[in-house]
């Protein structure tokens, strides 16, 4: 059997669906998914093998106004990832409208890039001709290859994504073992489940200054014969006052945050998991380039 590969960058707006996407195209939580903006810092690769295909999949921060050092890095992340791919699937929020983030991301595509626009988020349209006046509007911007409203909540028309996805694959080896999901270390995914717990429980401005590195990740079997995942987490923050935040009154925020994600780790690794969480500060980090990178937060470092 001739086996085939398929590369695909998913790219939008931030808080557009793009992790959502993934993750269901996956079938795999391997992604942070939140209602705030800029969740995703880095690319996260998602790998899908149907029969003699496999698709790698790529997800990347949601464009926007950089900033910080931070946001320069994960805005280069996107205009690194529609290079030499043979797909890019463009996620649009159908329910705003069309601005300078999605005008920059159609720039950066090329002439023979096969580019398809996914229209996110119709359950939340009652009208659904505004749908079709979304896609007038777009037509003229670039030549998409398609157009498809989808929902991602409610599963709807992710179908119908897959019937055009299939269509780019190419004949190739396949590169990753064919039953991997991500090429992410089970670190990064444990850290992007603790942040996730974050990013959903505290206000808007602290869950973009944490970075979250796992510093111990050991099996063993306790005394009841159990077999149990010990992780250690440090929770970096930029402020003092941020940590008293995080922490909470006696404690409460962080065992919220603890529990939460205990359970997720517990859920994805099938395994009973104890977490220990600490907080530490460490001032301004998002513009300073050695803790970026020791965070694998940069283009050119590894995942923590």
């Amino acid at each position: 059997m001739n086996t085939k590969i398929e590369f695909i960058t998913i790219v939008g707006r931030a808080n557009a669906g793009k992790s959502s996407l993934l993750n269901v195209l996956t079938g795999e939580k391997i992604a942070a998914v939140s209602s705030k903006p800029q969740t995703t810092r880095t690319r996260i690769t998602g790998i899908v093998t149907r029969e003699e295909t496999q698709y790698v999949f790529m997800d990347t921060p949601g464009v926007h106004k950089a900033r910080t050092k931070l946001g320069e890095h994960m805005n280069k992340a996107v205009k690194d990832s529609v290079t030499d791919v043979d797909l890019i699937l463009m996620v649009m929020d159908v329910t705003k409208k069309i601005g300078e983030n999605e005008l920059n991301i159609i720039k950066s595509f090329r002439k023979n890039d096969n580019v398809i626009l996914i229209l996110n988020k119709i359950d939340l349209v009652k009208n659904k001709e505004e749908i079709a006046l979304k896609i007038a509007e777009f037509i003229p911007l670039y030549d998409f290859k398609a157009v498809i409203p989808i929902s991602v909540l409610e599963r709807d028309g992710v179908d119908i994504v897959w019937e055009e996805v299939e269509k780019y694959a190419v004949e190739g080896p396949h590169y990753f073992p064919d039953d991997k999901f991500t090429d992410q270390p089970e670190r990064v995914l444990a850290g992007e489940i603790i942040r996730e717990k974050i990013l959903n429980l505290m206000n808007e401005e602290i869950p973009h200054g944490i970075a979250v590195t796992i510093e111990k990740m050991e099996e063993r079997v306790n005394k009841n014969d159990e077999d149990i995942l010990d992780i250690s987490a440090v929770l970096y923050c930029e402020r003092e006052s941020h940590k008293g935040m995080i922490i909470g009154k006696g404690g409460a925020m962080l065992k919220k945050i603890g529990q939460l994600a205990r359970e997720d780790l517990e859920s994805f690794f099938e395994i009973k998991v104890n977490l220990q969480c600490w907080v530490k500060v460490k001032e301004d980090w998002r513009n300073k380039e050695g803790l970026i990178r020791n965070f694998g937060l940069s283009n050119n470092s590894t995942n923590m």
